[in-house]
């Protein structure tokens, strides 16, 4: 009983301590971040997020982001913080914000907006989670979720029977703690678009395009209360309906749309891969700027980032990465590897490898507060001044199930002198300007698009293939 008091009054001293006033609702909160943490962690992790996905250079996207950003960041809750708005060099369909004030957006998304509008509300949104603390208020729940557990793990041995299902309903609870989050920050975009000017209805029909895009994909089977954001047809009808709303304060005010602006703003966005920073064809990764190549398991999956190449079977059970080491010599290389990861050397070599020097190592990793291992198939390649390091990783028992695939990958890395794969040039959006009227997918017959990529265009338009379009509209196509 001592125990469970003593416990009891921790927590509360804890909760009682971190209490702070949260900026958009005015109510007290339970925060154990301060301002100067949130401002800190973010700062901190802005350059691991250039780096992993690199900035894209448009000078005047990158302008007008900062011109809008700003002039919403000062109608915002939180309009001393110092803002900072990023386009990241990636073709994912993402927008996100880090503690403190970071805002980034990827090309990949701002190629599917069909005008300012769109961008303003998820903008908005994007803003709403830094002035409404999301970051830290998240960080606090889950540390005192796991004071909780661990409290009633230690006063109640009941409870410790049912310590699995504990952790599964504190799960679920951050999950709509997310769910929560991201519908408040709904309506702070809403909020913030209208304030400067915006329609914010149109922020509801980039859900509607969100929704399209994952039509017949696993994400469409996954329940609503499993899912960290709202569904995209439910945020569809909220967010027109605070549209509504918000518009009705302001009586008489003229919100903007700009689509034609937006679309020539954005004419000529690489669109999807860029091929100079590597892609995949035929099973082969290409890499036309560092000149080389290597062969890609059948039905492997594969992530390309400027930092690393990651590939995976579905089963998940393996994995390999191609990435960058800092060294003076191979040997220098494998024995960094090797303390850096803890590794225990199985087996290691030098060997020639398609004219290059290499070296090759097998090695254990094991954890040891659980005493499971991984295995590891290691090879540092020298080729043209760098080091390259490829890791392949399985447990011990699905290892040598793996290997043949390891080796296929690794000694095969070679030069890469053919022009053709050399001098891949990248899909851009062009905007067009239609001379008749018709459907959407007659436009795109006029202008020879192949029908495999109709809906696709469909999507990245905000548009069914059925829409009626207007002589004189714009639309967007993809050319190289």
């Amino acid at each position: 009983m001592k125990n469970y008091s003593l416990f009891v009054f921790t927590s509360l001293f804890l909760a009682v301590s971190a209490c702070s006033v949260n900026p958009v609702t005015g109510k007290k909160q339970l925060v154990f971040m301060s301002e100067e943490q949130e401002i800190a962690l973010g700062k901190q992790a802005d350059p691991s997020i250039v780096a992993m996905y690199g900035l894209y250079q448009d000078q005047q996207l990158q302008n007008f982001i900062n011109e809008k950003g700003q002039q919403m960041a000062k109608i915002s809750h939180r309009p001393h913080l110092n803002y900072e708005f990023k386009i990241l060099d990636s073709p994912v369909v993402n927008a996100f914000a880090l503690p403190g004030g970071y805002i980034y957006f990827t090309r990949g998304i701002l190629a599917h907006f069909s005008n300012e509008a769109e961008f303003a509300g998820v903008l908005g949104h994007e803003i709403g989670h830094v002035t409404a603390r999301h970051g830290a208020i998240q960080q606090t729940q889950q540390t005192l979720g796991q004071i909780l557990l661990i409290g009633g793990l230690i006063v109640s041995p009941a409870f410790r029977q049912f310590a699995n299902e504990g952790m599964q309903a504190m799960q679920l609870l951050f999950l709509k703690n997310s769910r929560d989050h991201e519908s408040q920050s709904d309506e702070l975009g809403v909020e913030y678009s209208t304030e400067i000017g915006y329609d914010a209805r149109h922020m509801a029909n980039f859900f509607q395009t969100l929704n399209n895009m994952r039509t017949g994909t696993e994400s469409e089977t996954l329940p609503t209360f499993l899912s960290t954001h709202p569904d995209p047809l439910n945020r569809f009808q909220r967010v027109g309906e605070l549209a509504e709303q918000a518009q009705a304060q302001h009586p008489g005010m003229t919100f903007k749309v700009n689509r034609d602006s937006y679309l020539q703003m954005i004419d000529g966005i690489i669109y999807g891969e860029d091929p100079k920073q590597g892609y995949v064809e035929n099973n082969t990764f290409y890499h036309p700027e560092l000149k080389f190549y290597f062969p890609i398991p059948n039905a492997w999956r594969t992530v390309n980032t400027p930092q690393q190449v990651q590939m995976a079977p579905k089963d998940g059970k393996a994995l390999m990465i191609l990435t960058l080491t800092q060294a003076n010599s191979l040997e220098e290389a494998a024995q960094t590897i090797v303390e850096k990861y803890s590794l225990t050397v199985v087996e290691q070599k030098k060997l020639s490898l398609n004219g290059m020097d290499a070296y090759a190592m097998v090695a254990d990793q094991t954890n040891q507060q659980t005493n499971e291992s991984i295995r590891l198939l290691t090879y540092l390649i020298s080729y043209n001044g760098l080091i390259y390091t490829f890791h392949g990783v399985s447990l011990p028992t699905d290892f040598e199930k793996y290997l043949p695939s390891f080796n296929q990958t690794m000694r095969n890395f070679k030069v890469l002198r053919d022009a053709s794969k050399i001098n891949v040039k990248p899909e851009r959006i062009s905007i067009k300007r239609l001379s008749k009227s018709g459907t959407f997918q007659s436009a795109l017959e006029d202008y020879r698009i192949p029908s495999d990529r109709h809906r696709e265009l469909a999507l990245i338009n905000g548009l069914d293939l059925k829409d009626q379009v207007s002589a004189g509209q714009y639309i967007k196509i993809v050319v190289k």
